[in-house]
């Protein structure tokens, strides 16, 4: 036992301290062996990327569940990584460069390169570090980047396999375009947000005719591609129109009118603009009627030469201008204000803009249909289970999904031109591969690699985190170590990646595994502030996750965190929650400095579980350890990782600390401990530190090595996890000490509500029908009140003049003669006759409705007549105890 234990607790002191402790003593790591796996990978944070609220929650879930499937005697494997980000890290990239008077544009790709790797390496890792400051119990020598060779190599690989099964192809297809990053996104990437607009209704001069129609639109400065005017064929406002042509306004472009079923002919006035190069439908309705398409858009969102018009302006200046010259020129009716919904980029945060582009794409409805079957069929379980509502939703009309970006950080797309042709492309590993193929393909024996040219745009950052739970064990390449953590057991990720990420790694590993990629799948809330608001840093409301924990600890954060967000909910947090978890801790620390206190020098203690038997003290506190470590394995088994906090929390303060310490402290002040009872103590707090220990590891591994000296085999966070033993509970015992517990509080009640000092001593009587017991352990009471007298028994004439309670069906009655003012009981009692007539009246009203009893489920309409028959007992009871005063 180290005798030197600090008046206060200093996680500051003891954090890094025990968390390099475990990293020399390498307690994280794994290798394949005989045990059963415990599997987890985490999501990938951004490898340039800082940690976020967000962070904290999904980090600090997992490792409460990896520290626990360790403690059980799992081979616990957390594998770490970080995502390279494509649009996130190239962006930041080209932001640093604009700060040193450099634009990427001057710049070769190599070059860029270089600058984006120099980049990784300055900034990438920092978000792991900042994890193990929380406590994460990673296997840190596993650390796996989304462009480590190995894994790049099974990322190009994937996509040379799925295009060789015909599963991947090039194609021009209306796509979601980020103006801001200059790349395609694909739909997943895409928030709608409702926002105030206009809507300009602009009128079309009919060919050879003083006509006119009137169109309305959101985005006037369109009006530069349109390529035809529709009108549904079955319209006869509009059946003089069949065949004609108008001119589109300000370009003066003669375009047709076509007719399709598509227009609905109730909305606005029936008649429809088309722009094929920059709408979805529109490029539909273009396809069906071999319209011109005009792309009178830049990369960058200004309008391009196509337009004709505002070359070089950027499209919102353009809806400025294009209005007032609509205006001069007579075509604009009117404006009205107007909400809609509007795309914008996930990463960027600007609107996007329907492009027309060649793209890479994979086929997604073969590839996503076991991915469907197996999470609705719950081989693969979410918690909570409402998401896979929203999940097959999105999987029964899933979209083909856009892989290629315009951007040059990233798994370039192994594809070779050789050729101006659609279709004078390869797909190889290599150049020299390419060569050959291109050989083949194009029959010309000459092409050298010299003729060949690489495709510029790299893969969606999402095709290569789709392969991260088949990756990180390199598991295209090598079986050993796949084949035994594959599956993993558990991911935690957030609901808003659900379709990004969580459906395709569970589509990659039907597709290259043959089966499931996880067995479960915990979706964590959002964090929001007391606003309801999201926390981001725009907003300035999200704390420093590190400023957290050095104000309140590592644990008092994660406890915090853990102890309001159920799974799925979002967590309202507020810094006062971890304030909480400071102050469990000084409790905990307080209540084993205590016992620490009592310890006698040169005695050797034996922490043990044996308890004295005659103790109903000893019995009670054992049953509620082993109660609860069956409570919280069900809390475990259902992802309910709050409740199960919770109920240790309960166990530790309310059980433990204010009760059983009280109770085994020596009968006399400055007495100590008997060995035996410090040992049974010690015992106690040991299980408790275990069961403490995933969710607040740093404080439950400082005592647990307080309490004795330990071998390095002999750490906490490798101890064995408390077994449940039903023999160690008892019903009885329990139901017996919580009778005494409620006697106790009532004494305690009573002295408060009378004013009678805890150090008067009182006469105390007791009518039960378990006196006998309660007279075996009457010591109990009188350790914890000044008694004069204690009378118990099965039944007594009822005393007058006495202050009481009911606990159950217990009666307690303290008498007041000499103690209080006789005048203010008989106030209280009536206050309480008050508050017990009207909950009857309540529990009546349902009672006395009809429609409530001929509804309600009859377990509710029985609860409801067992609070009436209580309630009406109660206030038997009451009125007769005002009686006695009056």
């Amino acid at each position: 036992m180290k005798k030197e234990i600090p008046a206060q607790y200093d996680p500051s002191k003891v954090e890094d301290k025990w968390y390099s402790y475990w990293m020399e003593n390498n307690y994280f790591h794994s290798e394949p062996d005989d045990r059963e796996p415990f599997t987890i990978v985490i999501p990938p944070p951004n490898v340039t990327g800082v940690l976020h609220m967000g962070h904290m929650l999904n980090n600090t879930i997992q490792d409460v569940l990896t520290r626990k499937a360790r403690m059980q005697g799992f081979n616990a494997c957390w594998v770490p990584g970080t995502d390279h980000a494509s649009i996130a890290t190239e962006a930041k990239v080209v932001r640093k460069l604009r700060e040193q008077g450099i634009k990427k544009s001057d710049l070769s790709r190599n070059e860029f390169l270089e600058h984006a790797w120099d980049w990784t390496h300055e900034h990438g890792g920092i978000i792991l570090e900042q994890l193990k400051k929380l406590g994460a119990s990673c296997d840190w020598n596993r650390t796996t980047f989304t462009m480590d060779e190995a894994y790049s190599e099974s990322v190009i690989d994937t996509f040379i396999d799925l295009y060789n099964k015909g599963k991947i192809y090039r194609g021009a297809r209306m796509i979601n375009w980020d103006p801001a990053a200059k790349t395609a996104l694909s739909d997943e990437e895409v928030i709608y947000k409702e926002v105030n607009s206009k809507l300009y209704h602009v009128r079309y001069k009919i060919s050879d005719s003083d006509e006119y129609v009137t169109i309305a639109t959101t985005r006037p400065e369109t009006i530069l591609g349109d390529t035809a005017i529709c009108i549904h064929p079955d319209d006869k406002r509009y059946t003089h129109l069949h065949g004609k042509k108008a001119i589109v306004p300000l370009v003066s472009r003669e375009v047709p009118i076509i007719l399709d079923d598509y227009v609905d002919m109730e909305f606005g006035t029936g008649c429809l603009k088309v722009t094929p190069a920059h709408d979805v439908n529109d490029y539909e309705i273009g396809q069906q009627h071999n319209l011109e398409t005009i792309n009178m858009m830049n990369v960058d969102g200004t309008v391009s030469k196509e337009g004709e018009l505002y070359t070089g302006m950027d499209r919102f200046e353009v809806r400025k201008h294009i209005e007032k010259d609509l205006d001069k020129a007579g075509n604009l009716v009117k404006t009205q204000d107007y909400q809609n919904k509007v795309g914008f980029s996930e990463r960027t945060d600007v609107v996007i803009e329907p492009r027309l582009s060649l793209q890479w794409w994979v086929a997604m409805k073969e590839l996503s249909q076991p991915a469907l079957e197996n999470v609705m069929n719950d081989n693969i379980r979410f918690h909570p289970e409402k998401f896979k509502n929203t999940y097959r939703h999105w999987m029964e009309n899933v979209r083909d999904w856009c892989i290629s970006r315009q951007l040059w950080w990233g798994h370039r797309i192994p594809a070779y031109y050789y050729g101006e042709g659609d279709d004078d492309f390869v797909v190889a590993k290599t150049l020299k591969e390419a060569v050959q193929a291109a050989r083949e393909k194009s029959e010309n024996s000459n092409l050298t690699e010299n003729d060949l040219k690489q495709e510029e745009d790299v893969l969606d950052t999402w095709f290569s985190s789709w392969l991260w739970p088949i990756s990180v064990f390199d598991g295209f390449y090598k079986k050993d170590e796949i084949n035994y953590y594959y599956p993993t057991n558990d991911l935690v990720t957030a609901p808003e990646i659900m379709f990004f990420w969580v459906a395709r790694m569970i589509i990659a590993g039907y597709e290259y595994r043959g089966e499931l990629p996880f067995k479960n799948v915990y979706y964590t809330g959002i964090v929001r502030d007391k606003q309801g608001r999201k926390m981001s840093k725009s907003l300035g409301n999200s704390p420093d996750p590190l400023e957290l924990i050095s104000e309140y600890g590592a644990d008092g954060v994660r406890m915090g965190m853990l102890f309001s967000t159920p799974a799925g909910n979002d967590l309202p947090f507020d810094p006062a929650i971890c304030d909480q978890g400071k102050k469990f801790s000084n409790k905990i620390w307080n209540a084993f400095r205590f016992l620490a206190l009592n310890m006698e020098e040169g005695v050797t203690y034996k922490p043990t579980t044996e308890i004295d038997s005659e103790n109903l003290v000893d019995r009670w506190m054992m049953s509620r350890i082993h109660q609860t470590i069956k409570e919280i394995e069900k809390d475990f088994q259902n992802y309910k990782l709050n409740d199960a906090l919770k109920k240790v929390y309960s166990l530790i303060w309310d059980d433990f600390c204010d009760w059983y310490i009280e109770l085994a402290k020596p009968a006399k002040y400055g007495d100590k401990f008997d060995l035996a009872k410090m040992n049974i103590a010690l015992g106690m707090f040991e299980q408790l530190m275990k069961l403490l220990h995933p969710f607040m590891p740093f404080i439950s591994e400082e005592i647990w090595q307080h309490i004795n000296e330990r071998s390095k085999n002999q750490a906490l966070c490798i101890s064995n996890w408390p077994e449940y033993d039903a023999e160690k509970v008892n019903k009885e015992d329990v139901s017996l000490f919580n009778s005494i517990q409620g006697m106790i509080s009532a004494l305690r009640n009573i002295r408060s509500e009378m004013s009678v000092s805890p150090k008067d001593d009182i006469e105390v009587l007791i009518k039960s029908k378990n006196a006998d017991r309660i007279t075996e352990n009457e010591w109990i009471i009188r350790k914890l009140q000044s008694i004069k007298s204690l009378f118990i028994a099965e039944d007594f004439e009822k005393p007058k003049a006495c202050a009481s309670a009911l606990v159950g069906n217990d009666e307690i009655y303290v008498q007041m003669f000499g103690l209080i003012d006789v005048d203010k009981e008989i106030e209280r009692i009536k206050k309480e006759i008050s508050r017990v007539e009207g909950f009857l009246k309540g529990v009546n009203g349902k009672l006395n409705n009809a429609n409530f009893v001929e509804n309600a489920p009859e377990a509710v309409i029985e609860n409801e007549r067992n609070k009436k028959r209580d309630g009406e007992a109660n206030l038997a009871k009451l009125q007769e105890q005002l009686s006695d005063f009056e």
